[in-house]
């Protein structure tokens, strides 16, 4: 990671995300049983999807290639889903889990992308990339229905981040905790989304 661009809050966001998207796709490739391999493959896919994207657009130094913890996460978190039986992980807890980095990463996106210059609206948009880009590639990848196609709320808990991240940076505050509330908030929405299926009104048109 670049020091002289991201703070240890930040550095601990993108770790973080990093762990949950690269468990989420591990747990996928476990539930379809595949081998060690794949579910690895899919771990690194997922953990470092949507910040490969987000980087190469903003031309910033591809995060995980400079530092050697990225994809040693990525590949513990495939040998912890190895070991450990998918009846541990039935349930919500996989869209828990999904949905807590979803909100770190965005919020990641977004700060970085203001760190590099890029204006507000971009960034937030940057943000928004981040946190669903490696979601949306581990499905594709695994042949099931793309996170952007279900109903409840999902890209708007990332934008939620995002767009808290963007005002706070605007307005002045101090960024520490406008990150970390902009994460919670992210997340809450998300939470709320998978607890009483919120969702956006559908085009109804013909």
């Amino acid at each position: 990671m670049n020091a002289e661009v991201l703070t240890p809050v930040l550095d601990w966001l993108d770790l973080a995300g990093v762990a949950i998207f690269a468990l989420t796709g591990a747990l996928v490739a476990a539930r379809e049983k595949q081998t060690l391999v794949t579910l690895s493959f899919f771990a690194l896919i997922t953990g470092v999807g949507g910040g490969t994207v987000r980087d190469l657009l903003i031309d910033a130094p591809v995060f995980w290639i400079h530092d050697a913890w990225v994809a040693a996460i990525c590949l513990g978190m495939a040998l912890f889903a190895w070991f450990t039986p998918t009846r541990w992980w039935e349930g919500r807890f996989l869209s828990i889990a999904d949905g807590l980095g979803l909100a770190a990463y965005a919020v990641l996106g977004t700060a970085k992308a203001l760190e590099y210059g890029v204006p507000p609206t971009p960034a937030f948009l940057m943000g928004v990339l981040t946190g669903c880009a490696g979601g949306i590639i581990r499905d594709v990848i695994a042949g099931r229905p793309s996170i952007l196609m279900r109903p409840e709320l999902y890209v708007t808990a990332a934008a939620l981040s995002a767009v808290i991240t963007v005002l706070g940076d605007v307005g002045g505050l101090v960024r520490e905790w406008v990150w970390l509330g902009a994460t919670g908030a992210g997340f809450g929405l998300r939470l709320a989304a998978i607890r009483w299926s919120l969702s956006l009104p559908a085009y109804q048109r013909d």
